[in-house]
């Protein structure tokens, strides 16, 4: 398997999920800020420019959403309890709700590099925004993890967002989800994952305030 990646990017979620399944895999880097993914080769991968893109089994699978069922579901790992499949399946696309505010932030406060491209009122709404999600898993955890069976890969997939989102939001008033995390964050796969991340592309700082109305 090949997993295509951008080191801080959505394609994060694929390179944890692979180390948590203990698979093997090469890793291909690749940047947001050449145009490595406008390549006609890398376009036949993923058709919108986009990564993660997962080489395996002669063909190419581009969506994170889909990555992540088709290798749990083919090693039948960390997907829950057979009660828990319609959340499990929730908690998987509700991880895209948090991405694209996530991914709008990015937009506004990195990607538009000059002042007059970015609009403070995008800014501070999608920040409030994000916000929101966030307090939907702060209300959602059941118990450590997001499901009562334990960790799955929907922790994974929502964490991410949360992680990457507290650059553009605060945590304050979250605990419980501050708390899933740290715990998170302590799991050797995850740290497997982070060393083999790359070297920092998108996000600078540690944290990017919404301009003052």
């Amino acid at each position: 398997m090949r997993l295509h990646h951008v080191p801080q990017a959505r394609s994060f979620r694929i390179l944890w999920l692979l180390e948590e399944l203990g698979l093997e895999f090469e890793l291909a880097e690749h940047s947001f800020f050449d145009k490595s993914l406008r390549g006609p080769d890398y376009l036949l991968l993923s058709p919108a420019g986009r990564v993660p893109a997962l080489e395996t089994g002669g063909r190419a699978i581009f969506e994170s959403g889909a990555i992540t069922q088709f290798l749990c579901e083919r090693e039948g790992a960390l997907l829950g309890a057979p009660q828990e499949r319609v959340d499990w399946l929730e908690w998987l696309h509700y991880a895209e709700t948090i991405a694209a505010h996530v991914a709008n932030l990015t937009q506004q406060h990195i990607v538009l590099r000059e002042d007059w491209m970015r609009s403070p009122t995008v800014m501070r709404l999608e920040a409030a925004r994000l916000g929101k999600t966030l307090e939907v898993v702060e209300r959602g955890l059941a118990g450590d993890y997001l499901l009562p069976s334990g960790f799955s890969a929907v922790d994974i997939a929502v964490s991410y967002g949360a992680m990457i989102g507290q650059r553009f939001t605060s945590l304050d008033g979250l605990p419980r989800l501050r708390d899933w995390l740290a715990r998170l964050g302590d799991r050797a796969a995850f740290r497997r994952a982070v060393a083999r991340d790359g070297r920092a592309q998108i996000y600078m700082r540690d944290f990017y305030p919404a301009p003052e109305a």
